[in-house]
């Protein structure tokens, strides 16, 4: 069975560091933001560029430059010190930049510097040399990709496909991811093992960080305990929303109407807080189609983490493409919400109907809610 597959890469496969773990959690990750992939029986390509950005995510927390965190014997060859791991010092780099101008990131910096520059309106904000930057990171970090992918499971190239174009993946029958660029370079997973990850998403996410943990521990000295704390740590919801809420504003003193789609109240400039249908905490989203204007008081006292559960999403159904309307009318808002939809579900919202972007968000937050087995309301 394909569960056993992804249990003896973490548990039984040689690892001289933690490429292998890093590889499943961020198959594990992409799964999560794509549980509704229609593929059809047919592999599923994935960039390396999704699996290096979740091993940004995940290895910012080892590259603190006041307390680094070992993931692998560091050796001598040739003269020279190896690194634990090759991309260490361009993510030190990296997150050293990052805080000479927003400060301590602590250790789920990654995740939300990921989310970020994934989606066009934030990364407009960054300045261009730390763009460069961070591209040349992804790049050597898709430089290590391959060699887990390589030996993970039973002999070499058993489980994932060797790294190829997108457009081949593709002419051989593959199933592509929304915003894959047909140039980019991509691994396929056999479309079990992508359903096996789907299934078995939780599990995997905790025998991946438990692993990790004990193989931190052994490298580094640092405690397992202490290492499942940088592992998990997820931002909260403290994500800088001024763009966003400017705009609904400027909607609303055109006149559009905003109701909350959770308890249906029409909202005030002056009384809405933008709300996560997906809360960062389950999934840092930072895509327009995920930040709805929402009742301060049910936000706060009511949903919080939660997620809203079916009940409450075919009640919302109206308000969410009411409010996708409604951003329409703002150009800034409406060109982001194309981008975004496109990128995450792989639809353009037409105005006038967004019963389709609707079925998508719907069914993206009933799947994840399910998978992770999130409280919900």
């Amino acid at each position: 069975m394909q569960h056993r597959a992804i249990g003896r890469i973490l548990r039984h496969d040689r690892k001289v560091n933690s490429y292998k773990i890093a590889l499943v959690r961020a198959i594990n990750d992409v799964v999560l933001a794509y549980p509704e992939l229609p593929h059809g029986g047919r592999p599923v390509a994935v960039p390396l560029r999704m699996i290096a950005e979740s091993w940004i995510a995940s290895y910012w927390a080892f590259v603190d430059p006041s307390a680094p965190v070992l993931q692998g014997p560091r050796a001598r060859r040739d003269g020279r010190l190896r690194q634990d791991f090759g991309f260490r010092p361009q993510l030190t780099a990296l997150r050293e930049a990052w805080e000479r101008v927003h400060g301590p990131s602590g250790a789920a910096g990654g995740w939300l510097l990921v989310q970020h520059l994934r989606v066009a309106r934030t990364r407009a904000t960054y300045d261009p040399s730390f763009l460069r930057g961070y591209r040349t990171t992804v790049r050597s970090v898709e430089k290590h990709v391959p060699m887990p992918l390589r030996y993970a499971g039973d002999g070499e190239w058993t489980l994932f496909g060797r790294p190829t174009q997108a457009s081949t993946a593709v002419a051989e029958g593959a199933a592509l991811l929304p915003g894959t660029d047909l140039s980019e370079r991509v691994t396929t997973v056999p479309p079990g093992l992508w359903d096996a990850f789907r299934e078995v998403s939780l599990w995997v996410e905790a025998l991946a960080i438990h692993e990790w943990s004990l193989l931190t521990e052994r490298t580094s000295g640092v405690a397992r305990g202490r290492a499942y704390e940088l592992l998990t740590e997820r931002p909260d919801n403290r994500l800088p929303l001024d763009w966003e809420r400017n705009r609904v504003m400027l909607a609303m003193d055109e006149g559009a109407p905003f109701h909350c789609p959770w308890t249906g109240r029409r909202l005030r400039r002056d009384g809405f807080q933008m709300d996560h249908v997906v809360p960062v905490s389950v999934h840092p989203f930072h895509e327009l189609w995920n930040l709805i204007p929402a009742d301060p008081g049910f936000n706060m006292h009511r949903k919080r983490d939660r997620m809203p559960g079916p009940d409450a999403l075919r009640t919302a159904a109206p308000r969410l493409a009411a409010t996708y309307a409604a951003y329409a009318t703002v150009p800034d808002l409406a060109s982001a919400l194309v981008d975004d939809a496109r990128l995450r579900f792989g639809v353009e919202p037409r105005a006038g109907d967004e019963r389709e972007l609707v079925r998508a968000v719907t069914d993206l937050t009933n799947a994840i809610a399910t998978l992770r087995n999130v409280a919900r309301f």
